[in-house]
């Protein structure tokens, strides 16, 4: 077991490497994900009673963001790589000041998940107005089982920054796969028993094996936390103060989805799943690239930025901020053409119908136009983040959620209002002829306000970093026209396959979409040779060296 420990905490020095790691768990975590949600769809589908389950997911969402983000990996790590003063390992300094937040965020987050406890009637009323007494009923007590969940995470969260400070991604990696393991139990074997409570005791019981995978870490790199009894205010002050901007800025992007799902609250029954749905289905390639890169890049970005080396940072940024773009770009266009062969193979199911399945990908191809932005936003909070500037993210956060919120009444009160708009969005996304296609509006404002984010966050990146020197332009063109291309192969390829392979069955829609896909992926690729594109010759660079030139080592003896 030793051995085995040993082996998970390897530590990874190299940016791309580190992301290629967390990459490459992040995507086994969001295959459980989309297991956990197949599982959903089989069981339930589409319905109230699962719009109660993902409304009552919104405040201990609120609660997490707003008090377990204040105590935040990328707030904590300048910190604490200041008090071990360069060096490797916990100091006394370091170990002090982890036991001081430690006793202070356990006590007010007990206390805030109480105070949400009692007040929760008053809230679900104000979460889901859309919904009759007994729905909101059933919200209350869903959302009071989930409140022992932004406790663990949280207590998670303050241990997993021990573990990102000693590079330990493999570890760090873990707890999200467990977190969704967790949650498919709850489906699995809690919800026959449970029915809609049990999904609610599968979070919880996620959140704990989330929490434990940090805690043993943590240990094992040598922090285990201990109530302080003379607390250093000074520092919880200063934490305080830098994170409370950026906590702020969660908040507001959390405070519009509970927006969005009031609205939602109105539409047809089934509306909040149709947009969660398809939100997890989008987060999929976010949390695989745009995330991986983003928190790999992190702690570099900050030792680079404290120690004064702004060029380093600048190519690291530039680098990640590359990278992203190279492999998001692509995914969105395949979204966009692949959507419905998408959603049919992953979450059609029982209880998941035709028209649920034309309804969610239409929503996944409006969040797909965000992909790129999302993953962007990211690392550019995380590169200010690392330069203890929490202020602009903020500002610009506060703006883009606001415009969320705006432009889902807005697109809602245009889309029953004027005819014509409402023929376009049904007709480009084709789905004119099923009831409940209002619902899009809200992923469209979703989107629209995730890219004005980001326009703003790549302004002030450029002026503040860059110089006004050339970013990523070259990078987004190449891999642009690549991904048209590669679209418009895979559209013409699905539209031959179609008739060949049929859409009754499973293989069917799976082979259509798949060899769409892959020569659309071809003819990506060919573009991009043929632009020169530097990130595809340090890709077909690195696979070389990898994998063709890699030496092999045999197992040792004593392992086995």
């Amino acid at each position: 077991m030793e051995k085995i420990f040993k082996i998970f905490s390897k530590e990874y020095g190299n940016v791309n490497q580190a992301a290629l790691l967390l990459g490459s768990f992040a995507f086994l975590s969001q295959i459980l994900g989309l297991f956990r949600d197949r599982s959903i769809a089989h069981f339930i589908g589409p319905s109230p009673l699962l719009d109660t389950y993902y409304a009552a997911f919104r405040l201990p969402d609120l609660i997490f963001v707003s008090i377990a983000s204040l105590v935040s990996i990328t707030v904590l790590i300048p910190f604490i790589l200041n008090k071990m003063s360069g060096r490797e390992e916990m100091t006394d300094q370091a170990k002090k000041f982890l036991n001081d937040i430690f006793t202070v965020f356990f006590f007010v987050i007990i206390f805030v998940s109480v105070i949400f406890f009692i007040l929760m009637p008053y809230l679900a009323s104000f979460i889901a107005p859309g919904f009759s007494v007994e729905m909101q009923s059933k919200v209350v007590l869903l959302s009071g089982i989930m409140l022992l969940s932004p406790i663990l995470l949280g207590l998670s969260n303050l241990f997993g920054t021990v573990t990102q400070i000693f590079r330990k991604f493999f570890i760090y990696s873990l707890s999200p796969i467990f977190y969704n393991l967790g949650i498919i139990i709850g489906v699995l074997f809690l919800y026959p028993i449970f029915s809609i409570y049990g999904l609610a005791l599968g979070v919880v019981l996620g959140a704990f094996m989330h929490f434990m995978i940090q805690a043993l870490a943590s240990e094992r790199c040598g922090f285990m936390p201990r109530f302080s009894f003379s607390v250093n205010f000074a520092d919880i002050k200063d934490t305080v103060l830098v994170s409370l901007p950026r906590t702020l800025g969660l908040s507001f992007n959390n405070i519009a989805l509970i927006l969005i799902v009031s609205f939602a609250s109105y539409l047809k029954g089934g509306s909040i799943s149709v947009f969660n749905l398809s939100l997890n289905l989008q987060s999929v390639p976010l949390g695989i690239i745009g995330l991986s890169y983003a928190v790999a890049a992190f702690p570099t970005l900050t030792k680079s930025y404290t120690s004064g080396k702004f060029d380093d940072f600048n190519s690291h940024l530039k680098s990640a901020a590359r990278a992203i773009i190279f492999w998001s770009l692509p995914v969105t266009f395949l979204f966009i053409v692949l959507r419905a062969q998408i959603v049919r193979v992953i979450l059609g199911s029982s209880s998941f119908s035709w028209e649920n399945t034309r309804l969610v990908a239409a929503s996944l191809a409006v969040f797909s136009i965000s992909i790129v932005a999302q993953g962007l936003i990211a690392l550019f909070a995380r590169a200010y983040y690392a330069g203890g500037n929490t202020r602009r993210p903020l500002i610009i956060n506060f703006f883009s959620s606001l415009a969320i919120v705006i432009l889902s009444s807005c697109f809602l009160f245009i889309f029953n209002n004027y005819p014509h708009f409402k023929y376009f969005i049904e007709t480009i996304l084709k789905v004119s002829d099923i009831a409940g296609t209002e619902v899009l509006m809200l992923p469209l404002a979703y989107s629209f306000g995730t890219i004005i984010n980001f326009v703003l966050l790549l302004f002030f990146i450029k002026r503040d970093f860059m110089a006004n020197k050339q970013f990523i332009s070259k990078t987004f063109f190449q891999s642009l026209s690549s991904s048209f291309f590669l679209g418009v192969v895979s559209y013409i390829s699905l539209n031959i396959l179609s008739p060949v392979f049929g859409t009754t069955t499973f293989w069917g829609i799976f082979l259509q979409g798949f060899i769409s896909g892959i020569l659309g992926i071809l003819a990506g690729i060919l573009i991009l040779y043929l632009l020169g594109s530097e990130e595809l010759k340090d890709l077909v660079k690195t696979l070389h060296t990898k994998f063709w030139k890699a030496k092999v080592i045999a197992p040792s003896q004593e392992g086995l």
